[in-house]
């Protein structure tokens, strides 16, 4: 067994109801290293924020080279596991989704993210068929490549209006069939809703946190698995640099800087 192996067979083992894996989303190698300072046990990337850094919107837009050259920059960064958030897998066959695994796994990374909404306009979210196909390609493109790679099946019908928790359930269900390993239910925050899909859905479930959600070890005792931070740690971030700006411009004084991280501490987690 090789270390890619190793790392993404680990990965997997912190998957536990109960117990959830907390993951700040990192977007470039300088988060990812201070999430790992803070004590983190693996890191994610935020597609969103990924997608910002490089000067463009989330929702498919940014190409399958310049997300993978940020996977492989994070993996290169940490020393922990690395799981990639890819959006709906950059490409618009089920061949470049299954090429864009086969990229994200030479990257380093031993988990995926993948979507199932839609950006084109066409509708909220891909049809369940279409939706198992790229997931079925996902890991195919795993097991060729010999990496047991975690598959995260992303729903976004809560996210985006298109269905209540009957329709999650059988999304999830499909999904976990067609080879993904665990379900991601952005918009899962109130606790009933939260129950009901850990009792029906039967893989490790990933809900995204936030203020005013529940906080970790209540997430813990509904039987959550994961819990990511998302995109909100990006935003977080550029708020700082908005208020910075705006302050400067407007007052002419600095205030919006005074809880920075210290030059020093940035400087040595960069040493690597």
């Amino acid at each position: 067994m090789n270390d890619h192996q190793s790392r993404a067979l680990h990965f997997r083992s912190l998957h536990i109801p109960g117990e959830p894996l907390v993951l700040v989303n990192a977007w470039d190698a300088a988060s990812a290293r201070i999430v790992a300072a803070a004590g983190a046990r693996a890191v994610a990337t935020t597609s969103a924020g990924v997608a910002w850094s490089l000067g463009a919107p989330d929702g498919d837009t940014l190409g399958r080279d310049a997300a993978v050259d940020l996977i492989r920059r994070v993996v290169a960064a940490v020393s922990l596991p690395v799981t990639a958030d890819i959006e709906s897998g950059y490409g618009d066959t089920v061949d470049e989704v299954a090429a864009t695994v086969a990229a994200v796994l030479a990257a380093g990374a031993v988990g995926v993210n993948v979507e199932d909404a839609r950006h084109d306009g066409d509708a909220p979210l891909r049809a369940v068929d279409e939706q198992c196909a790229r997931l079925a390609a996902v890991r195919s493109a795993a097991d060729r490549a010999g990496v047991p790679l975690y598959v995260n099946a992303r729903i976004d019908t809560l996210l985006r209006g298109a269905g209540g928790v009957p329709e999650t359930v059988a999304r999830a269900k499909a999904y976990l069939a067609a080879g993904a390993d665990g379900v991601f239910v952005p918009g899962a925050v109130d606790p009933a809703t939260i129950t009901a899909l850990v009792e029906a859905i039967p893989a490790p479930l990933n809900v995204m946190a936030g203020p005013g959600a529940p906080a970790v070890p209540e997430l813990a005792k509904l039987g959550v698995a994961r819990v990511s931070l998302g995109s909100s740690v990006a935003q977080a971030a550029y708020a700082v640099a908005h208020r910075a700006a705006e302050e400067a411009f407007a007052a002419g004084t600095y205030d919006a800087l005074a809880d920075a991280v210290d030059y020093g501490t940035l400087n040595e987690l960069s040493r690597g």
